[in-house]
């Protein structure tokens, strides 16, 4: 079983968990926090992924990092604590990175990655973020990145979908419907 695979059944059980002690929101900023602390040091990463450290030394690091960080949500103290007793501290990030995403999904929230030519203005801003949310049905957090190459318009990635009205792109299809005409 991937890694990747392995995350996503440990958040699904903790978002279960949580979601029924009505904590889901608050494991998942204890998640991400806890896992951003142990990911910004890059020692700890390697001794908590280390074969060679016991697994007992692995929980009392552990279990000290979320004292030192000033607790977490009992239900990921919990999981930790599994994962740790398991020696899979290494499926953090990934089950991390999985529970946000479980519970965007709860919420209907989406992810969207827009590329411009030029940094958006708050009223366009926000006007692709209506558009965008209409489009899909879900409240849409944008993550932007400027790449003049597109030259104008835009590009945005919505889970599996791009949405590409990049002045590059009507330029190419342009381009072919010219060469398809001759």
């Amino acid at each position: 079983m991937s890694s990747q695979s392995t995350a996503r059944r440990y958040a699904a059980a903790l978002f279960d968990v949580s979601s029924r002690a009505g904590s889901a929101e608050q494991a998942g900023r204890s998640l991400d926090q806890l896992s951003q602390l142990i990911s910004g040091h890059p020692e700890l990463t390697r001794v908590l992924s280390s074969p060679a450290v016991p697994v007992a030394v692995k929980r009392d690091i552990v279990n000290a990092v979320i004292t030192a960080a000033g607790g977490a949500n009992t239900e990921v103290t919990r999981m930790i604590g599994m994962l740790a007793e398991r020696d899979r501290l290494g499926e953090l990030p990934g089950l991390a990175a999985a529970f946000s995403e479980r519970l965007m999904d709860a919420q209907r929230v989406l992810r969207a990655d827009v590329t411009t030519a030029v940094p958006l203005s708050d009223a366009s801003r926000q006007a692709l973020a209506a558009a965008l949310s209409q489009a899909t049905g879900k409240t849409i957090t944008m993550t932007e990145r400027v790449d003049p190459s597109i030259v104008g318009g835009v590009v945005a990635r919505v889970g599996s979908f791009v949405y590409d009205a990049s002045v590059t792109r009507q330029i190419e299809r342009l381009r072919d419907r010219l060469t398809a005409s001759h």
